[in-house]
Protein backbone atom coordinates (compact mmCIF):
# COMPACT_ATOMS: atom_id res chain seq x y z
CA UNK A 1 0.00 0.00 0.00
CA UNK A 2 1.31 3.41 -0.96
CA UNK A 3 0.96 5.97 1.82
CA UNK A 4 0.19 9.57 0.95
CA UNK A 5 1.24 12.55 3.10
CA UNK A 6 -2.00 12.57 5.05
CA UNK A 7 -1.73 8.84 5.83
CA UNK A 8 1.85 9.38 6.99
CA UNK A 9 0.89 12.32 9.21
CA UNK A 10 -2.07 10.37 10.59
CA UNK A 11 0.21 7.43 11.44
CA UNK A 12 2.68 9.74 13.18
CA UNK A 13 -0.15 11.18 15.27
CA UNK A 14 -1.49 7.73 16.14
CA UNK A 15 1.99 6.52 17.11
CA UNK A 16 2.23 9.44 19.53
CA UNK A 17 -1.19 8.86 21.09
CA UNK A 18 -3.83 6.38 19.95
CA UNK A 19 -6.32 7.80 22.42
CA UNK A 20 -6.81 10.93 20.33
CA UNK A 21 -10.35 11.04 19.03
CA UNK A 22 -11.11 11.20 15.32
CA UNK A 23 -12.38 14.72 15.99
CA UNK A 24 -9.03 15.77 17.48
CA UNK A 25 -7.18 14.13 14.59
CA UNK A 26 -9.46 15.77 12.04
CA UNK A 27 -8.64 19.23 13.43
CA UNK A 28 -4.89 18.62 13.13
CA UNK A 29 -5.18 17.05 9.65
CA UNK A 30 -7.78 19.54 8.40
CA UNK A 31 -10.09 16.71 7.33
CA UNK A 32 -13.61 15.72 8.25
CA UNK A 33 -14.13 13.26 11.11
CA UNK A 34 -15.54 10.76 8.60
CA UNK A 35 -12.49 11.07 6.34
CA UNK A 36 -10.15 10.42 9.27
CA UNK A 37 -12.25 7.46 10.41
CA UNK A 38 -12.22 5.95 6.90
CA UNK A 39 -8.45 6.41 6.56
CA UNK A 40 -7.85 4.68 9.89
CA UNK A 41 -10.13 1.79 8.89
CA UNK A 42 -8.29 1.48 5.55
CA UNK A 43 -4.90 1.42 7.31
CA UNK A 44 -6.21 -1.29 9.66
CA UNK A 45 -7.67 -3.37 6.78
CA UNK A 46 -4.42 -3.14 4.84
CA UNK A 47 -2.43 -4.26 7.88
CA UNK A 48 -0.41 -1.05 8.17
CA UNK A 49 -1.88 -0.67 11.66
CA UNK A 50 -1.51 -4.11 13.21
CA UNK A 51 -2.99 -3.47 16.65
CA UNK A 52 -3.35 -1.00 19.49
CA UNK A 53 -1.59 -1.58 22.81
CA UNK A 54 -0.88 0.07 26.14
CA UNK A 55 2.84 0.56 26.77
CA UNK A 56 3.65 -0.18 30.39
CA UNK A 57 6.41 1.23 32.58
CA UNK A 58 8.45 -1.92 33.23
CA UNK A 59 9.82 -0.56 36.52
CA UNK A 60 6.33 -0.05 37.93
CA UNK A 61 5.40 -3.67 37.23
CA UNK A 62 8.65 -5.13 38.63
CA UNK A 63 10.17 -6.00 35.23
CA UNK A 64 12.96 -3.42 35.23
CA UNK A 65 15.90 -5.84 34.91
CA UNK A 66 16.51 -6.23 31.16
CA UNK A 67 18.73 -8.95 29.74
CA UNK A 68 19.79 -9.69 26.18
CA UNK A 69 20.40 -13.40 26.10
CA UNK A 70 22.26 -14.84 23.10
CA UNK A 71 21.42 -18.47 22.41
CA UNK A 72 23.34 -20.95 20.27
CA UNK A 73 21.64 -24.19 19.25
CA UNK A 74 23.46 -27.52 19.23
CA UNK A 75 22.55 -28.16 15.58
CA UNK A 76 20.77 -26.11 12.94
CA UNK A 77 18.24 -28.64 11.76
CA UNK A 78 14.76 -27.57 10.76
CA UNK A 79 13.37 -29.69 13.60
CA UNK A 80 15.66 -28.15 16.25
CA UNK A 81 14.84 -24.63 15.11
CA UNK A 82 11.09 -25.31 15.10
CA UNK A 83 11.21 -26.97 18.53
CA UNK A 84 13.23 -24.16 20.10
CA UNK A 85 10.96 -21.47 18.63
CA UNK A 86 7.80 -23.24 19.78
CA UNK A 87 9.21 -23.51 23.30
CA UNK A 88 10.67 -20.01 23.61
CA UNK A 89 7.42 -18.26 22.65
CA UNK A 90 5.85 -19.88 25.74
CA UNK A 91 8.27 -18.10 28.11
CA UNK A 92 6.50 -15.06 29.55
CA UNK A 93 9.80 -13.43 30.57
CA UNK A 94 10.88 -13.31 26.90
CA UNK A 95 9.17 -10.36 25.23
CA UNK A 96 11.23 -10.43 22.04
CA UNK A 97 13.09 -13.21 20.24
CA UNK A 98 15.07 -12.76 17.04
CA UNK A 99 16.63 -15.44 14.83
CA UNK A 100 19.94 -13.80 13.84
CA UNK A 101 23.10 -14.40 11.89
CA UNK A 102 26.54 -14.44 13.48
CA UNK A 103 28.07 -16.30 16.40
CA UNK A 104 24.70 -16.97 18.04
CA UNK A 105 21.43 -18.16 16.57
CA UNK A 106 18.94 -16.17 18.65
CA UNK A 107 18.79 -13.04 20.74
CA UNK A 108 16.17 -12.98 23.46
CA UNK A 109 15.06 -9.81 25.23
CA UNK A 110 14.18 -10.88 28.75
CA UNK A 111 12.39 -8.76 31.37
CA UNK A 112 12.47 -9.82 35.03
CA UNK A 113 12.54 -8.17 38.44
CA UNK A 114 16.22 -8.57 39.33
CA UNK A 115 19.33 -10.73 39.01
CA UNK A 116 17.89 -13.41 41.27
CA UNK A 117 14.79 -13.65 39.09
CA UNK A 118 16.97 -13.93 35.99
CA UNK A 119 19.00 -16.74 37.58
CA UNK A 120 15.74 -18.54 38.41
CA UNK A 121 14.54 -18.04 34.82
CA UNK A 122 17.81 -19.45 33.45
CA UNK A 123 17.91 -22.46 35.77
CA UNK A 124 14.26 -23.46 35.70
CA UNK A 125 13.10 -22.38 32.26
CA UNK A 126 15.61 -21.41 29.59
CA UNK A 127 18.21 -24.12 30.14
CA UNK A 128 15.47 -26.76 30.16
CA UNK A 129 14.62 -26.01 26.52
CA UNK A 130 15.75 -28.60 24.03
CA UNK A 131 18.64 -28.12 21.61
CA UNK A 132 20.42 -25.22 23.38
CA UNK A 133 24.19 -25.51 23.10
CA UNK A 134 25.21 -22.33 24.90
CA UNK A 135 24.00 -18.95 26.09
CA UNK A 136 25.59 -15.58 26.80
CA UNK A 137 23.84 -12.85 28.75
CA UNK A 138 24.30 -9.09 28.54
CA UNK A 139 22.60 -6.91 31.13
CA UNK A 140 21.18 -3.50 30.33
CA UNK A 141 23.05 -0.75 32.17
CA UNK A 142 20.97 2.17 30.93
CA UNK A 143 18.32 2.64 28.28
CA UNK A 144 19.54 5.22 25.79
CA UNK A 145 16.66 4.97 23.31
CA UNK A 146 13.40 3.08 23.36
CA UNK A 147 10.67 3.90 20.91
CA UNK A 148 7.92 2.09 19.10
CA UNK A 149 7.35 4.91 16.61
CA UNK A 150 8.61 4.76 13.02
CA UNK A 151 9.58 7.99 11.29
CA UNK A 152 7.45 8.33 8.15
Amino acid sequence: MKLDQIDSKLLVLLQEDTKKTTKELSLVLNLSVTAVYERIKKLEREGVIKKYVALLDRNKISKGFVVFCHVKLIQHTRENIATFEQQVVQLSEVLECFHVSGDYDYILKVFVENMEAYREFMVTKLTTLQHIGSTQSSFMIEEVKNTTAFKL
